[in-house]
């Protein structure tokens, strides 16, 4: 069971960075098309700007809450990085449960603001603004869920990685 579950985690984790590297080919594509668009034929569009930003939201929320890992994430850990592994535990679980306690408490009232924006559409492709901004609330979901299992994970005695900035990257 353990087994198939890491691959299928391994399956998502890797259609989620096929997913973010569409997005910035979508996003570049749309850009050059900005510049072709606006000095060559000088016949400047809106539409490329808004979609530019529309799938920069994106990538930036959609990124942080499926593919960037822990340990890639960046951080000033001069702190962190001096303690012993139980200090770093409980470090772990202090700030695991701060941002529980804030995203938590955040979350309804997130909900109700995208919920609420569907009343507006963007300028020029006409996205509902609740779609567009849909992705927080599934970034801010991911990030409770994140937190959740470091803390638990911390709590349950499991030592806090090492962090050394020379192994930060991907590993295959």
């Amino acid at each position: 069971m353990r087994h198939g579950a890491r691959l299928l985690a391994g399956w998502l984790y890797r259609r989620g960075e096929n997913l973010v590297v569409v997005m910035i080919g979508v996003m570049f594509a749309a850009f050059l098309l900005q510049v072709i668009f606006r000095y060559l034929l000088q016949w400047p569009t809106g539409w490329s700007n808004e979609l530019t930003v529309v799938l920069w939201i994106w990538v930036v929320l959609f990124g942080a809450a499926f593919v960037v890992r822990e340990e890639e994430e960046i951080r000033f850990d001069l702190v962190y990085g001096a303690v012993r592994p139980r200090v770093r535990r409980v470090m772990t679980v202090m700030a695991a449960a701060a941002l529980l306690v804030l995203y938590g408490w955040s979350l309804p009232a997130v909900y109700d603001y995208v919920s609420f924006m569907k009343v507006q559409r963007t300028a020029y492709l006409k996205i509902r603004f609740d779609w567009l901004f849909s992705i927080y609330v599934i970034f801010v979901v991911a990030v409770l869920a994140r937190y959740l299992w470091l803390g638990w994970h911390a709590l349950t005695g499991r030592e806090p990685d090492e962090t050394d900035p020379a192994k930060a990257g991907p590993t295959t």
